[in-house]
């Protein structure tokens, strides 16, 4: 058995009464460590916090494991219970999808337990679920390399009335250019796309592009470490949130589309100038 397993998007215990059972039935346990971020991190004390309410030893899956040995995971589901944990909902990433094809093609039983994801929590800022289009994701600019491919889908998403979701670049465990060069290995530092970048690059597109999809004056909500206690919401314009300091990752980004009333009402509780007014009245 493979069980594929949600923890959820804030801390350890954010997994579900089912998954937490699930994972303490399992022989070995891997959780894959470059499509998200849970609130404290991976690092070798953010696996004893997670080891020590699952009760079970855990194995770091990062993207080189899972998409180019994933047989070693198999191997393991087919001849006892496997868990794979993945932070948000199973089917937040098509790489997991992949592994659970896969497993099916070998035979292997596949259960999955579900949990919250960014596409779904993102409801909290009063936007509502039904009318966004599709989401995109803005990758990393370089001196070469430029990618725009996400802006028409904005544009169309916009024409339509409807909100995007942007998710943001996560940049975890990539080989730098100069390592594959000579064929050794060697590793960037990891990155996480602030809000601040990722709407300095959606400006840049427009001002190459010139099609109006978007401005410095279009409405957004700006979302940081969505699901954890510290959670930062915050709704203004392109240019308001450019200046905001959001913090630790990790972060994302809806552009708005034609709102109704009752979505405005909500949204009008994360508007800059509503919380500007609530530091005032609290002395800040």
């Amino acid at each position: 058995m493979l069980y594929v397993i949600g923890l959820g998007l804030g801390d350890e215990r954010d997994i579900t009464l089912r998954g937490l059972e699930a994972v303490r039935r399992c022989e070995k346990v891997y959780i894959e460590a470059y499509t998200s971020l849970l609130s404290f991190g991976l690092s070798s004390d953010g696996l004893s916090t997670l080891e020590k309410l699952y009760g079970r030893p855990i194995t770091l899956a990062d993207r080189e494991m899972v998409e180019e040995k994933a047989d070693q995971i198999l191997s393991d589901a087919r001849g006892s219970e496997v868990a794979f944990l993945v932070v948000g909902d199973p089917f937040g990433a098509t790489t997991h999808t992949d592994l659970v094809v896969r497993a099916k093609k070998l035979g292997i039983e596949v259960k999955v337990i579900h949990n919250a994801s960014v596409m779904n929590a993102i409801g909290i800022c009063g936007l509502q679920l039904y009318r966004y289009g599709e989401t995109v994701s803005i990758p990393f600019f370089t001196s070469t390399w430029r990618p725009d491919s996400f802006y028409e889908k904005i544009q169309r998403n916009r024409n339509l009335g409807l909100h995007t979701l942007c998710l943001l670049d996560i940049r975890v465990k990539e080989p730098t250019l100069e390592s594959l060069c000579r064929g050794k290995k060697q590793y960037e530092p990891p990155r996480y796309m602030t809000i601040n970048t990722a709407i300095e690059q959606l400006l840049e597109i427009e001002q190459t592009k010139g099609e109006s999809a978007y401005s410095g004056d279009t409405e957004c909500v700006g979302f940081a470490r969505l699901g954890s206690e510290d959670q930062m919401i915050v709704a203004g314009t392109m240019k308001q949130l450019q200046l905001v300091d959001f913090g630790a990752p990790l972060h994302c980004l809806v552009i708005t589309g034609h709102t109704h009333p009752v979505e405005e009402e909500m949204l009008d509780f994360y508007r800059l100038e509503t919380q500007n007014l609530k530091q005032e009245d609290n002395g800040v």
